[in-house]
């Protein structure tokens, strides 16, 4: 991983009040598909998965690829803590998750994040839902008008860190899709840290249609500051002021991806003298 890059730093809001914790009716440590076995082993079980994994994507990202890391010093490691990507691939998870928290989750198992997932995506086959709750994965139904992932959504951002994807859906072609009103609700009744993250390269690492990653590629990851949302807060929690509290997060989004196609081209005209070694992944 690269060190932070100096000419993309940019001033953005204070970070919001942070709400208090309160009691929620909806257990974060409960899945309710799961009997009380899985639930003994689970704490050992997604552990060991969880950080598994992160090291195969350790290699993925730095050794077949190579990742440039900015601002990861915005995140934290406080609880109600959510950060908000575009969404390029299907491991995306496992590039925002790992960049900031890998290898501080070894031995403080609470960074490791939650990550709401599609149904049909991953929760359908038996084998692939045992590895989705052990990543920590909450399930969410086709459509997206699951109210009760929503519930469980706040239940685990109230006492640990989140990722959600705003888009819903991977890009085909890199651009940025709109977000989506749903964690906008979400946001509104916990108050969290919210985290606008941009990356760029995925969809040329693994594109939509693709089942194994491409190497020699570079991948860039921008993790922006705190998004402050106080003044959506006081307003009713409808559809209308929960879309605007997510637009605001995801128009920092919007334009750290300019700042990164900036970057890319500076990079490239870095490089451009320099011998075939310096340039073996691709800018």
């Amino acid at each position: 991983m690269e060190p932070e890059a100096e000419p993309v730093a940019e001033e953005e809001d204070e970070a919001p009040p942070q709400a208090p914790r309160r009691r929620s009716g909806i257990d974060p440590e409960h899945i309710r598909h799961r009997g009380p076995v899985f639930h003994f082993f689970w704490p050992f079980t997604r552990y060991l998965v969880t950080n598994l994994f992160a090291g195969l994507a350790m290699f993925l990202f730095e050794g077949l690829n190579r990742t440039i890391v900015i601002g990861k010093e915005n995140v934290g490691e406080e609880p109600n803590t959510v950060l908000l990507p575009n969404h390029q691939s299907m491991i995306d998870g496992f590039l925002v998750a790992y960049a900031v928290f890998f290898p501080r989750s070894l031995v403080r198992p609470m960074l490791l994040p939650w990550l709401p997932a599609a149904w049909e995506n991953f929760f359908e086959n038996p084998v692939m839902r045992w590895f989705a709750d052990n990543w920590k994965c909450i399930p969410v139904k086709q459509g997206r008008r699951d109210f009760g992932a929503m519930k469980r959504m706040e239940a685990c951002l109230r006492n640990g860190i989140m990722i959600v994807f705003p888009e819903g859906t991977r890009s085909r072609d890199g651009r940025l899709l709109p977000p989506r009103s749903g964690i906008g609700y979400v946001m509104l009744k916990t108050r969290p840290k919210a985290i606008p993250v941009c990356m760029d390269g995925m969809d040329r690492t693994l594109p939509v249609g693709r089942t194994l990653p491409r190497v020699f590629k570079t991948i860039y990851l921008y993790y922006g500051r705190p998004v402050d949302i106080s003044e959506f807060l006081g307003k009713p929690p409808d559809r209308e002021t929960a879309q605007a509290a997510i637009d605001k997060v995801f128009s920092h989004v919007h334009r750290y991806q300019k700042i990164l196609e900036r970057y890319r081209r500076y990079r490239r005209h870095l490089l451009a003298d320099k011998p075939f070694f310096y340039r073996i992944y691709e800018i």
